[in-house]
């Protein structure tokens, strides 16, 4: 007996993130630390699952070790199936070709037959770099009552920074006659979040389309979205309204760490309706002698000093005397005695010696201009020596 899903999720993941810099340096984006426990990745695979999608393709390629070691066989997100669940799709030889994912689209062309092998009605398109709880399910039963070929999730953006997004230009029932990607002076605050669900045969014709054209860049925004509307399919917008943070650069994704913390945050993770699932490390309880005010502590964790306005991720070690403020350490970090780590974000397995300064709290006042407005950057596995001194602003990759 044949069998299908109804719908399957294809997650970009593959993405270098040189825009996180040092974060990114030798991981992919979504498999970022977050939120003490977390990795980005977690948010889009918990989505799914929570919205009733059990097969999910992830499409890896820059640095995919750690994302693939992590993702494993999905058993933390129910994915572990026997028909369906989550698999890694990289770029393959193939016999008349070879190549890395060229674009959005081009990646998603090139899995045209893991998709097929599920039959499926529907594909949901994610990105794999955005922090927010959705209901997919919601977004597609909208999707089947407008009879729609493409449904495209947006949502209200200041009109200032309309600019750096692609923009729906809608009719008052929700249907798009225009798509423009990152237009200079934008008609409509209606930003597109990067999620789509397309109706399977449209999607798989457009993608053949787009591949056969030498001119093409392989792009959802630039191509394959306005190839659609110029051919009169019906495209319709699907408004959402809840907390939503692409975190692709250092600004934002401390901005989306500290969106955690108080006693009404932003985007709460303690909410239980829609649990987000983690590969987090067994570890023991916190062990907190210092000083914790208006900050996250994972399990693992010893402070012995001081975190204020703070995310602190598994098993990290705060030692006596030291200060931590306005700041995200990732995981097994160790900030020693007489430390201060002020305005930053310190990758996994860093170490801080005793008495150095890593970032400065007159920047998070001034917002410093730069790539990382302030936000002081150390990256995976680097030590900083006793007595050291690292700016407010720097991106460092290597030891101190």
């Amino acid at each position: 007996m044949l069998r299908k899903k109804e719908c399957v999720a294809m997650l970009l993941a593959g993405g270098q993130g040189s825009r996180l810099y040092a974060l990114t340096s030798n991981i992919a984006k979504p498999a970022v630390c977050f939120g003490a426990k977390y990795r980005i990745i977690d948010f889009p695979l918990s989505n799914c699952i929570n919205s009733g999608i059990d097969t999910v393709g992830v499409l890896t390629q820059y640095q995919p070790l750690v994302l693939n070691e992590y993702v494993g066989n999905g058993q933390p997100w129910d994915l572990d199936r026997t028909f369906g669940g989550v698999h890694i799709l990289s770029p393959y030889e193939a016999k008349t070709d070879t190549s890395w994912y060229k674009g959005t689209a081009n990646a998603i062309y090139q899995n045209i037959r893991f998709m097929k092998m599920y039959d499926p009605e529907y594909v949901l398109i994610l990105s794999g770099d955005h922090i927010y709880k959705m209901d997919y399910d919601k977004m597609l039963a909208a999707h089947k009552a407008a009879g729609a070929d493409c449904t495209i999730a947006c949502m209200q953006v200041p009109m200032k920074e309309a600019s750096r997004f692609g923009i729906l230009n809608t009719n008052p029932d929700g249907t798009i006659y225009e798509f423009e990607e990152k237009p200079k002076q934008p008609k409509s605050d209606l930003a597109s979040m990067g999620i789509y669900i397309f109706t399977a045969s449209k999607l798989f014709k457009y993608l053949e389309l787009d591949e056969k054209d030498p001119s093409s860049q392989n792009d959802f925004g630039k191509n394959v979205l306005p190839a659609m509307l110029n051919a009169g399919e019906k495209m319709v917008s699907y408004r959402f309204e809840g907390y939503w943070k692409d975190v692709g650069t250092i600004s934002s994704l401390w901005e989306a760490n500290m969106d955690l913390l108080g006693d009404a945050p932003k985007f709460d993770l303690r909410d239980t309706e829609r649990v987000i699932h983690s590969r987090s490390p067994l570890a023991p309880p916190a062990y907190v002698k210092g000083e914790v005010s208006n900050s996250l502590i994972a399990n693992g964790c010893e402070v012995e000093g001081t975190v204020i306005h703070s995310v602190i991720g598994t098993g990290c070690v705060i030692e006596k005397g030291a200060v931590v403020k306005d700041s995200v350490l990732m995981g097994d970090v160790v900030v020693k005695a007489g430390a201060s780590v002020n305005y930053s974000i310190i990758d996994e397995e860093v170490t801080i010696g005793k008495k150095s300064v890593v970032g400065d709290v007159i920047a998070k006042a001034s917002k410093l201009e730069g790539k990382t407005n302030g936000i002081t950057v150390l990256g995976r596995a680097i030590s900083v020596g006793d007595g050291k001194t690292v700016p407010a602003g720097e991106i460092i990759d290597k030891n101190v």
